[in-house]
């Protein structure tokens, strides 16, 4: 627990057994008392294994359905088992778990808050189409939640217990709906969106996909991904959750391992 809230830590993992025992022991010395899950998302390696091992929470999904299907089985399972707070948190080891109680402190004030790599701390950048992409992000998104953010496409965010439920009837699951969609649906029903400066470290395993013919797909499907969450419709059942209500429980995600 921290400040008296219960703790989850979300890991959506891909193919992850090897930086994953780094980043859960250094949750378990800095955090101690934290639950973690992590969503093994159709891995062909031993991710799922590998995090039992560490002494955490699993679940294997059956097939691949990216971030925001692991991300999604995820807060049902926190709304499930009546989680205060729900954070994601990359499982490559880029997101330094010394700011959880930042980010856990300023959920006082907000229901969703970001991680942000470009608000004062830290040395990430970006150029190129990609830069574009999310300085574009950042203007028309602060305009929906109200508030300034300048880095919308960050997958370091906590959640309380409104938007865990929230979240847990509605995710998107489609490329960048994680961020994007997820984010302009939560501040079109009411829920205060805030960020806290964070810096990004370099990943532990993987290579990053970047290049010029990447990077302008990227700034493409961003603003399509955009255009899409502005006009869409939410489920009449979804908008019935407010910040600050609470409804009946989800029904339980199965958890197969751990």
């Amino acid at each position: 627990m921290i400040d008296g809230k219960r703790v989850l830590i979300i890991l959506p993992a891909w193919n992850e057994a090897e930086g994953l025992p780094k980043i859960l022991r250094e949750i378990q010395q800095k955090l101690p008392g934290v639950d973690t899950l992590v969503v093994d998302d159709g891995s062909t390696d031993s991710t799922a294994a590998v995090a039992a091992a560490h002494g955490s929470k699993v679940a294997q999904l059956p097939y691949n359905l990216g971030v925001g299907g692991a991300m999604r089985f995820g807060y049902r399972y926190a709304h499930l088992h009546d989680y205060d707070v729900a954070l994601q948190c990359d499982a490559d080891g880029q997101h330094d778990p010394s700011y959880v109680p930042t980010l856990i402190a300023k959920l006082d004030e907000a229901d969703l808050v970001i991680g942000a790599r470009f608000a004062g701390e830290g040395s990430y950048k970006v150029r190129g189409p990609r830069s574009w992409a999310m300085k574009l992000l950042s203007v028309v998104l602060s305009r929906v939640a109200r508030t300034r953010l300048t880095d919308t496409t960050s997958g370091y965010k906590a959640c309380n217990k409104s938007m865990i439920e929230f979240f847990s009837h509605w995710y998107p699951v489609e490329y960048l709906g994680d961020t994007i969609e997820s984010m302009v649906g939560a501040a079109r029903c009411g829920f205060v969106i805030r960020q806290v400066p964070v810096a990004m470290r370099e990943r532990t395993t993987g290579t990053p996909s970047a290049s010029p013919i990447k990077a302008t797909i990227y700034l493409a499907r961003a603003g399509l991904v955009l255009l899409l969450a502005m006009i869409r419709r939410m489920p009449k059942h979804v908008k019935a959750i407010q910040p600050g209500t609470r409804t009946t429980a989800a029904r339980s995600p199965q958890l197969i391992g751990r």
